[in-house]
């Protein structure tokens, strides 16, 4: 057998998966008959949910509980037993482990902490664990996790007290359903609470703790093999295998199934390195969601969210696309609508008379078409006026769904107007997602309603807020382009020795590739500087060339504007000076000697290959400003010159590149060329870490783009082959 190094770990396999989902033997090392004892808890779920298969409980102080034999040890248990479920304290999970491979046990669930959580002894002790696991085949769950549950045959191998009734297994086998996967135990739990009280089918549900020896991205895959399961709702703090995750997205959407994901962290300081804006700008976060979205999962910003974007994705038959029609009843509300639209970046298509003749006739005179359409009153008066205004709606292909916002006020005015909404569902069978949200939340909305709604794959919630945030979050996946270009080779003469790699070698590296930069030459004597000058005319700028002084400008290391052979003398001395006193341990390469370039709009694009995850490009407005302004987007490195062009538009400052206040237009597809060629680049370099050219100076369409400064970050130290 081969030795398994700490941190190898083969992959997990949909056998291996099964085993531990769908046991048909359990062994519990730790059983009690101590109520509340974990051992206790986890036999009590099995009973209570009428678990068929074999139980195997491992006491070495008791002949029987409750009836059920006892067996001593590990070692007594009979070999091949699907899962071991160990509910023991920490200091006995080694050894316990290392007895269940010699038994051939499938599979373990590890409830103990005090493991990578808890410091040097414990890394050594779990990585102890996935070496143990990964030469028996032995699939672990945890350390330090809840364990999970198959809602499908009933087998909660968790100690959270768990009831699945036989209606809700047969429910969840006969329909598509939810499955939660969590690398928090406590928000596993949570979720299901939350899902299961919305009367939600759910398939299986696992909370992978430290994933010692399984990873989140291994339960997702047998989730994508499971048939029943349409949705999967995930909560993770970090992903272990990026690229399979992404792999996975992809063949979820193939597939037709939708994963959406919470990830906690969009505020921490980002881990990038400091040493080029794009690696202080381009967080951690910013890249995971950049990755993750362009892949097509749906992400979630909140817990509410994500439950209720879950929610959305298993109840309606299609997701919510492009263009969203918001019926109410009160002005006030349109108003709310209409800011919460324009944050949410939720397309509402106008409507009028003029376009609407089908809503027109619907709505009494008084009533005037627009979307949010306010429908004020009348419809007390009128409860018709709900079927006539949604049946309208549902023909208009403009509107990809439908969002009904009620004031619910008491059980009367329910009992009003959610009949005929119910009706129009029922009896019209939209081809689009209908949402229906309350206003007014803590109304007394009779149950039967809410019930009626669930029926029909009305998604029902207590707040219009929340459903136009879900509905936004889905209706993006609408325009993202999955389109995935495939460039061309490039091929670098990147430098053998890699860390930081000053301006003057970037750009020789950069140029042939059709990066465009100025006129200039390095030079390491004032004479040279001299001669430089005089071939490529006056003015000039001085810029210091050195591998640790990444930001020139921060020690004095930039002059520009030296105009004649004087002022260069006096810029090459002042210069000197300025870095030998605020750097005086820097080992300088020499001097940079550009011709000055005209003056333009600056930006920023920058190019970053992230260990895990992957290339990505940032755009933005650049200059010195550049890192305080962060007007910037984070892109996928392999879009399309026309999808870099529309991004590159939806900048906060996009204004400025299309003529704003008489200014002419700019030349926004010469800034794309460099964008995709960047991107090239780093598809094919892997060794490159991190491009930056700030700032790229853009001229007036047809003039193209200058790019003024460049640095490289190559293989972080390592030597490149």
């Amino acid at each position: 057998m081969n030795t398994i190094q700490p941190g190898e770990r083969p992959g997990m396999s949909s056998h291996a998966a099964a085993r531990l989902l769908r046991p048909a033997s359990i062994a519990i090392v730790g059983a009690s008959p101590t109520p509340g004892a974990l051992g206790a808890s986890v036999l009590a779920n099995l009973e209570r949910n009428d678990y068929r298969g074999r139980i195997y409980l491992v006491n070495p102080k008791r002949d029987d509980i409750n009836g059920r034999p006892c067996v001593k040890s590990i070692e007594a248990l009979p070999a091949d037993v699907d899962v071991a479920v160990l509910a023991i304290p920490q200091p006995a999970v080694l050894d316990a482990v290392r007895q269940l491979a010699t038994r051939k046990v499938g599979a373990v669930v590890i409830f103990s902490a005090g493991f990578a959580e808890a410091g040097s002894e414990g890394i050594a002790q779990q990585q102890e664990i996935a070496r143990i696991a990964a030469e028996a085949g032995m699939l672990v769950e945890g350390p330090n996790c809840l364990g999970c549950i198959n809602y499908l045959d009933r087998v909660p191998l968790t100690f959270i007290e768990t009831d699945v009734s036989p209606a809700q297994a047969q429910r969840s086998a006969s329909q598509p359903a939810i499955g939660i996967l969590s690398q928090s135990g406590a928000m596993m739990a949570v979720l299901n609470t939350t899902l299961t009280s919305r009367n939600l089918p759910l398939s299986y549900a696992v909370s992978t703790g430290n994933e010692a020896a399984s990873h989140l991205e291994d339960y997702l895959e047998f989730l994508l093999d499971d048939s029943g399961t349409r949705v999967v709702a995930m909560i993770a703090e970090q992903f272990r295998e990026p690229r399979r995750l992404l792999d996975a997205a992809r063949r979820a959407r193939e597939a037709g199934k939708l994963l959406v994901l919470l990830h906690p962290g969009r505020s921490a300081a980002a881990r990038a390195s400091a040493a080029t804006h794009t690696g202080a700008m381009a967080g951690d976060y910013s890249v995971m969601l950049t990755k993750v979205e362009r892949a097509g999962i749906v992400v979630a910003q909140t817990l509410e969210e994500l439950g209720d974007i879950a929610e959305i994705g298993l109840r309606c038959a299609r997701l919510p696309g492009r263009g969203a029609a918001i019926l109410g009843e009160s002005g006030a509300f349109k108003a709310l609508c209409l800011d919460i639209c324009d944050e949410l970046d939720l397309d509402l298509p106008t409507i009028g008379d003029h376009d609407a003749p089908a809503l027109r006739a619907a709505m009494p005179p008084f009533v005037a078409l627009s979307n949010p359409l306010d429908l004020t009153a009348q419809g007390l008066v009128d409860p018709e006026l709900y079927y006539r205004t949604l049946s309208a709606l549902f023909d208009d292909d403009r509107f990809s769904a439908v969002v009904v916002g009620l004031i619910q006020t008491d059980p009367v005015t329910c009992a009003i107007k959610m009949p005929p909404v119910l009706r129009a569902v029922r009896e019209l069978r939209p081809q689009k997602p209908v949402i229906c949200a309350g206003l007014d939340e803590g109304a007394a909305v009779p149950p039967e309603y809410i019930a009626q709604m669930r029926e029909l794959g009305i998604p029902y919630f207590p707040g219009t807020e929340r459903a136009l945030r879900a509905v936004a979050r889905l209706s993006k996946l609408s325009t993202r382009d999955f389109t995935e270009t495939v460039f061309e080779p490039v091929a670098a003469d990147l430098p053998h020795r890699g860390g930081v790699v000053p301006e003057y070698q970037a750009k020789r590296i950069l140029a042939p590739l059709g990066i465009p930069f100025a006129r200039g030459e390095f030079v390491t004597s004032l004479d040279a500087a001299l001669l430089c000058a005089q071939r490529i005319g006056y003015p000039v700028a001085l810029k210091v060339q050195a591998a640790e002084l990444s930001h020139k400008s921060d020690v004095g290391g930039v002059i520009l504007g030296v105009d004649g052979t004087e002022a260069l003398r006096a810029a090459w001395t002042r210069l000197h000076d300025d870095v030998g006193r605020h750097a005086p341990a820097a080992a300088l390469d020499g001097v940079l000697i550009e011709a000055m370039g005209a003056r333009g709009l600056e930006m920023i694009v920058g190019a970053r290959s992230d260990p895990q995850w992957g290339p990505v490009i940032m755009i933005g407005f650049g200059g010195v400003t550049a890192e305080v302004t962060r007007d910037v987007r984070l892109l996928p490195h392999d879009l399309t010159r026309e999808a870099v062009v529309r991004e590159i538009g939806r900048l906060k400052g996009a204004p400025l590149l299309h003529g704003y206040r008489g200014a002419p237009a700019l030349d926004v597809e010469a800034f794309a060329d460099v964008v995709v060629r960047l991107g090239a680049l780093l598809q094919s370099e892997p060794g490159i870490r991190e491009v930056d050219l700030n700032p790229v100076v853009v001229y007036p369409r047809g003039q193209g783009v200058l790019a003024l400064d460049a640095l490289m970050l190559v293989g972080a130290g390592e030597v490149l082959d």
